[in-house]
């Protein structure tokens, strides 16, 4: 039994489907799929979220009906005969996004937000499974929320592994069916409310299905050949790292390559698990292995974060930043949901490198100032580098001044700003 998922772009649009048909027809095996929200459907969920908390009346209907008619522009291209089931039921879930928006925003913005983010996930499951059955291919449409669970931590939900176990062996069983179709970035607590498991958290729901059914391996279907040294964006002369190391794999992944989501290795590390990163342009070329491999190193790789806030921190009395100052950094910076992505502390100061949530900035900066003297500064790039050199610290200075560096065996990270 295989895991495959299927990202955004790779089901962005009625052509797109199609090609996964394409891509299932080269296998023989059973196979889980589980699928993202079409295109970027979550970043408008996201603006739909955010009309629907500030109560927005007009920005709401707005996305509410962009959202729609994309939609229906796929399923209409897909199934063009009206009278088609598919209809009624995207119909339906539609209905029922329709039916949240209508209530009362609660007073917690995160749960709100894992309430409403998931129909992108739903709508673009049912599209796709109901054109599986279209094309004559075995499917089974299956709600992860009846089989994942986690605890109450909204927009970051923590994997209940016994229970999910439980259900995930019960509910996901081929009875016939070839393919099961899912939702990643899905899950639910005990109580059957949706908690998702953070932002691009499908490659997650993969890795956790294929532990917990002892899948021989999991590929994730990109629009680029494989994992590649740095983004085609910012580098001309890319390359392909054709095998990587579950360390290296995991290593990458923390530091933001956005092709796996970092929580994926470790549930396929502990059984062995392959992964596949290949490209839904080229399924047949065999894109990037990722497992139990040994060697010295690799050629340097290069991870841009664009967009990051530099916080600076200091007690207001020149005292040292001790174990509890750090304790109530920490907390806060917990509460409000900011990961830290670089941090350096010295005697009397502290300082972050965060991802610029301008929302949870706002709250985390409020909140260390009735402790702390705290300034910042936003508009930087967080260039990491794995197995650097001299000669790739300075292809990527070119052009940028200096303000942090943090340096390891391995790794180098370097907060920069852009001299334009």
């Amino acid at each position: 039994m295989l895991v495959f998922k299927f990202g955004g772009a790779s089901v962005k649009s009625a052509a797109a489907v199609r090609n996964i048909v394409n891509i299932l027809g080269m296998y023989q095996e059973p196979v889980v799929i589980v699928i993202s929200a079409m295109g970027k459907t979550t970043n408008a969920l996201e603006r739909l979220i955010d009309a629907f908390f500030s109560r927005h009346v007009k920005k709401l209907q707005k996305e509410m009906e962009l959202l729609r008619s994309y939609h229906l522009e796929i399923l209409e291209d897909l199934f063009p005969d009206k009278d088609h089931r598919a209809h009624g039921v995207i119909e339906n879930v539609f209905d029922e996004l329709s039916g949240r928006l209508n209530q009362e925003p609660s007073m917690n913005y995160d749960y709100d937000y894992d309430q409403l983010i998931g129909y992108g996930e739903l709508l673009s499951t049912r599209i796709i499974a109901l054109y599986l059955e279209e094309s004559g291919l075995r499917a089974k449409w299956i709600d992860i929320r009846n089989s994942l669970k986690t605890d109450n931590t909204f927009r970051e939900g923590r994997v209940n592994w016994e229970l999910s176990g439980k259900l995930v062996k019960k509910n996901f069983v081929f009875n016939g069916e070839r393919f099961l179709v899912t939702q990643g970035f899905l899950a639910s607590n005990v109580n059957n409310q949706t908690v998702s498991l953070g932002r691009e958290g499908s490659d997650y729901t993969a890795a956790i299905l294929a532990h917990i059914l002892n899948a021989e391996s999991v590929t994730i279907w990109k629009d680029v050949p494989g994992v590649l040294n740095a983004d085609p964006k910012y580098f001309d002369d890319t390359i392909l790292l054709e095998k990587l190391s579950y360390l290296d794999a995991i290593e990458l992944a923390y530091y933001g390559t956005g092709v796996i989501h970092p929580k994926t290795i470790k549930p396929l590390q502990n059984k062995n698990i392959k992964l596949f990163v290949r490209s839904f342009l080229e399924p047949e070329a065999p894109g990037t292995l990722i497992g139990n491999f040994a060697y010295e190193k690799l050629v340097p790789s290069f991870i841009f974060k664009m967009d990051q806030v530099l916080i600076r921190i200091s007690p207001h009395d020149f005292s040292f930043i001790a174990e509890n100052n750090l304790e109530i950094i920490y907390g806060i910076l917990h509460k409000n949901g900011l990961k830290i992505n670089l941090q350096q502390t010295s005697a009397v100061s502290f300082q972050v490198v965060v991802n610029n949530d301008k929302r949870k900035v706002r709250l985390v900066v409020d909140e260390l100032e009735e402790h702390f003297k705290v300034s910042y500064e936003t508009g930087l790039e967080l260039v990491t580098i794995r197995y650097f050199d001299d000669a790739t610290i300075e292809r990527v200075m070119i052009n940028k001044t200096l303000l942090l560096e943090q340096r390891g065996v391995q790794n180098i990270q370097l907060l920069v700003r852009d001299l334009g």
